[in-house]
């Protein structure tokens, strides 16, 4: 298959996921926390794809690419840390909880191998 958008990325499509099932648990959420736990946990979650879909946008320039890359790698670990805080003051039950955590690690695992090998993913001009 040819990788056409970034939305065809597998990292991108478990990123895209995860933050949905973020998103649909977080609406049970108590009110008191919409600005602050419910947000942090919709928005980080989201970062990772806003991220992977800039890299593939400077995916011309190697530097650019990688820079962006290493923006998604970054933010891979922070949805992570607020689902526990949600489990933490049991807002998630804790099969909830596993499930989102072992989603977070899959996708948190997957800009690395990006990183480490870039060129396939880069636009080569071809003369």
């Amino acid at each position: 298959m040819q990788i056409r958008s970034a939305k065809d990325l597998i990292v991108y499509q478990k990123a895209y996921t995860l933050a949905m099932e973020v998103f649909s648990v977080s609406k049970s959420f108590p009110k008191e926390e919409r600005y602050s736990l419910t947000d942090q946990m919709r928005r980080s979650s989201r970062s990772v794809c806003a991220n992977l879909r800039e890299a593939w946008a400077k995916r011309r320039y190697e530097a650019h690419f990688i820079s962006k890359l290493t923006d998604a790698d970054g933010e891979k670990a922070e949805p992570d840390t607020w689902i526990d805080f949600a489990r933490s003051c049991e807002y998630l039950n804790t099969e909830t909880h596993q499930k989102l955590t072992e989603q977070s690690v899959e996708v948190g695992k997957m800009p690395g191998s990006m990183l480490n090998n870039p060129k396939p993913f880069l636009l080569t001009s071809e003369i």
